[in-house]
């Protein structure tokens, strides 16, 4: 039996995965203890990180120890002590990041062994292209994304699915944090 694959993201409504301006601040400025106690619980379970060579940069670059010193939120502390692999033709091993192995080769292929052979769940936050070409190649289950309320059509940076497929999705679960911020979970499926 294969694992389950989720690709969880962080959205705008217009889309974008993250604002190109510091203005916001983190979580757009919208956080509050529901999100931060959900989002730890999400991360908890024993589970399989899976990143892309550009996000796995960023975070490796950002997520530093004197960032955890300066108030790193703990689900991020927790995703980062979780297994992972990082699928990429640029980098070599050994990485800075607890845990991390450099998968090489065709995503879609890697990614489908990593599948089959793991005995728990996988994940992915952010690497939006190579969720992308999963979700194409239909090893995405899950995407979960988490809504925040806000429009930042001059100030979006990394548009999520700009230039996906289409996808039918079927509503799996969805909640409501902090009074205004949505999680919903869907199951995607091509869309023929």
């Amino acid at each position: 039996m294969a694992a389950t694959y989720t690709f969880d993201v962080f959205s705008t409504l217009d889309g974008y995965g993250r604002p190109s301006s510091l203005d916001w601040g983190g979580y757009w400025g919208k956080q509050g203890p529901e999100l931060l106690d959900r989002r730890l619980s999400l991360y908890e379970a024993e589970q399989r990180m899976i990143f892309g060579a550009n996000t796995y940069r960023t975070f490796a670059q950002v997520l530093t120890p004197a960032f955890e010193e300066s108030g790193r939120d703990p689900w991020v502390t927790r995703m980062m002590n979780l297994p992972a692999t990082v699928v990429s033709t640029t980098l070599d091993g050994p990485l800075d990041w607890p845990d991390a192995t450099v998968a090489s080769g065709d995503a879609i292929d890697v990614v489908a062994r990593i599948k089959k052979e793991s005995e728990v769940p996988l994940r992915s936050h952010g690497s939006m292209s190579l969720n992308r070409a999963l979700m194409a190649a239909g090893l995405v289950d899950r995407v979960q994304v988490t809504l925040f309320p806000v429009i930042t059509g001059q100030t979006g940076d990394h548009p999520i699915f700009q230039g996906a497929a289409d996808f039918d999705l079927e509503l799996l679960d969805s909640r409501t944090l902090d009074g205004n911020i949505q999680e919903l979970i869907y199951r995607p499926t091509l869309h023929a």
